[in-house]
């Protein structure tokens, strides 16, 4: 296919630059036959498995992720015993019926030909291999099995709420992931997903009433037409054959009432938009407008798309995203579908191409996929174009969990946070807040430098957060150990404070104070009667460096990190200064705000005592 070599040339530097983060590689071939009346299909799936590592594997893993809508799974307890579960699970799967639930059932599996044992446990299929898979070496599986797609409920399934028949995501036997901390096989309960890259092939046959986007490149449009196949009599079939390179997943959806729109976006690009046509149809006309301009600077600041197609897809229960592709409901405003399918858009760089393990670094997917959603939308929706701190609802999220004394820390598993209110702040809002902040310490263009270079160095390699970590050290010239201790393996939040501020000998004296058991470097920004500014920097000694600074502002000396206090004198009088205030654009989550500004508010004077003349 014609991507190829741009994907081989996007991956010389990253074999070169990480050559010691070996993958292992996956072959898919599939062929599903959908009888979408009963909504179950059969399906035969040939796996080339590339054993890439310096170990010998005696059993291998399968997700089988439909095992999870049936009543008593995990995660149907999971959801029931929390004391906040998701409003798109609750109960609902301890409620289907027999012909509501999905399954798996493995009818057969080989390996190289001799068949196999293995023993099924929820979502988890167990494989003792009949001859070891030594290191750098391939074996081949083939497999047939039969599926039963469940009632819709989370991300993947039948008749979901806006009357979209299949979304079928996360619907086949999947090989689990093996790297160099071993296997992966956590079992699912509709958190995160961590698979090894490779090509599919798909070849998929349903009632040819149906329409389907997909995954991929379709590789016989002239049979299935131009519109693909939709309005055709259901008492036929066809078959959609789709091929994907280089991608950790395959996702499809298939609905007889598919409107599909494709548009031209760069020269090799086209994005492929699936929705039904009965309604909204100028707001999916919009979308596309939008997702036009927001391409080149997408791609401008956080690396190129490397791949042929994109398809936007009505369906699922929200928005998810998948290689190629995403699931997005459809009865939304303009703007409403613009931020989904940004922000689901922008997951094909943090867990499509780089894809770190979601189960332990969610929040550099998400988290980083927020960040750069944020900063797409300001571009644009915001008419005053940058806003001064486009993460605000992050930031206020965060706040309101903290004080409610329910954070826990990022180095939790995905699975194991006692909230999804907590899951959902540590992986979106924190996640987001970590970019946000590394801003502040090393420099806006530092940081977007980073992200560039954090993009070509690591893309397809599943990154962690020490190699992140180390791009932008490199990139900065700061060091960063102490920000990653504190914020992602620590509940320490960060709060700073103005104390005091009075004249002495013409000049002003600012007291400042460490109230939370974060440190972080201070910008302090003086403001003038007369609208000029001045303003002072101040890093820390763990630092080792400082991020550059503006013309109009001032190294001071470090605040070694155990000093709660720091006190400093500028040749400014008190009585010409309209303000002083620490971090005035935002940068930081800090818990309380309202005592980071001079003049006071009263009731920070009596707290405080401050001294004012």
């Amino acid at each position: 296919m014609k991507y190829i070599k741009a994907l081989m040339i996007l991956l010389v530097p990253v074999m070169s630059l990480a050559q010691d983060r070996w993958q292992q590689r996956v072959e898919y071939k599939m062929e599903i036959d959908m009888d979408a009346a009963s909504n179950r299909f059969t399906g035969d799936q040939t796996l080339k498995y590339y054993n890439n590592s310096p170990d010998t594997l005696t059993r291998v893993y399968f997700h089988l992720y439909y095992n999870a809508f049936q009543p008593g799974s995990m995660m149907d307890v999971r959801s029931r015993t929390l004391p906040d579960p998701d409003r798109r699970v609750k109960d609902r799967i301890y409620k289907l019926e027999e012909n509501e639930i999905g399954y798996h059932k493995i009818e057969s599996l080989k390996q190289n030909g001799k068949k196999l044992s293995y023993t099924i446990d929820g979502t988890v299929m167990i494989v003792d291999l009949k001859k070891p898979i030594l290191p750098r070496s391939t074996a081949e599986f083939s497999m047939k099995f039969e599926s039963q797609v469940p009632l819709q409920i989370r991300r993947t399934g039948r008749d979901n709420a806006e009357g979209v028949r299949l979304s079928m995501a996360q619907w086949f036997p999947k090989i689990a992931e093996y790297d160099r901390a071993g296997w992966h096989t956590h079992p699912y309960i509709a958190r995160e997903f961590y698979s090894p890259w490779g090509d599919y092939d798909v070849k998929i046959t349903i009632d040819s009433a149906y329409n389907i986007g997909a995954t991929g490149v379709l590789q016989n449009t002239s049979e299935v037409g131009k519109g693909y196949g939709a309005g055709r009599p259901t008492a036929e079939k066809m078959t959609y054959h789709f091929k994907a390179e280089n991608v950790h997943d395959f996702v499809w959806a298939a609905d007889p009432d598919y409107q599909h729109d494709v548009v031209d976006m760069k020269e090799g690009l086209q994005f492929h938009y699936f929705y039904q046509g009965d309604t909204l149809v100028q707001e999916w006309k919009d979308l596309q407008v939008y997702m036009k301009k927001a391409l080149p600077f997408i791609e401008e600041n956080f690396g190129e798309y490397p791949y042929p197609v994109y398809s936007v897809i009505q369906g699922g229960d929200g928005g998810m995203e998948y290689p190629m592709a995403t699931l997005i409901t459809g009865h939304r405003s303009a703007r409403s579908l613009v931020g989904v399918t940004v922000h689901e858009m922008m997951h094909s760089w943090y867990q499509m191409m780089l894809a770190t393990n979601e189960s332990y670094y969610s929040w550099m997917d998400e988290g980083f996929t927020t960040y750069a959603s944020n900063l797409v939308m300001d571009y644009l929706f915001n008419e005053k174009y940058p806003a001064i701190n486009p993460h605000g609802a992050n930031m206020r999220g965060y706040r309101r969990l903290v004080e409610a004394g329910k954070e826990e820390s990022l180095t939790t598993h995905s699975d194991f946070f006692s909230t999804n209110w907590a899951y959902g702040t540590a992986a979106y809002s924190k996640g987001a807040i970590t970019l946000r902040q590394l801003e502040y310490v090393v420099g806006s263009e530092n940081l977007r430098a980073g992200l560039l270079q954090y993009y070509k160095e690591w893309r397809f390699k599943h990154p962690d957060m020490l190699d992140f970590q180390k791009i932008i050290e490199k990139q900065s010239g700061i060091e960063l150990d102490w920000y990653f201790d504190f914020w992602v393996k620590t509940t320490k939040s960060i709060d700073y404070a103005i104390t005091q501020v009075y004249a002495s000998a013409g000049k002003t004296n600012i007291h400042l104070q460490r109230i939370g058991e974060m440190p972080m470097p201070v910008d302090v920004k003086v403001t003038m009667l007369d609208g000029s500014e001045q303003w002072y920097h101040i890093a820390l000694g763990l630092m080792r460096g400082a991020k550059p600074i503006a013309k109009n502002a001032e190294q001071l000396t470090n605040w070694p990190w155990v000093y709660p206090y720091y006190t400093f004198s500028i040749d400014l009088p008190l009585a010409q200064i309209k303000s002083i205030q620490i971090d005035p654009d935002e940068f930081t989550a800090d818990m309380d705000p309202e005592n980071n500004a001079y003049p006071f508010k009263s009731s920070t004077v009596e707290l405080k005592g401050v001294i004012q003349e």
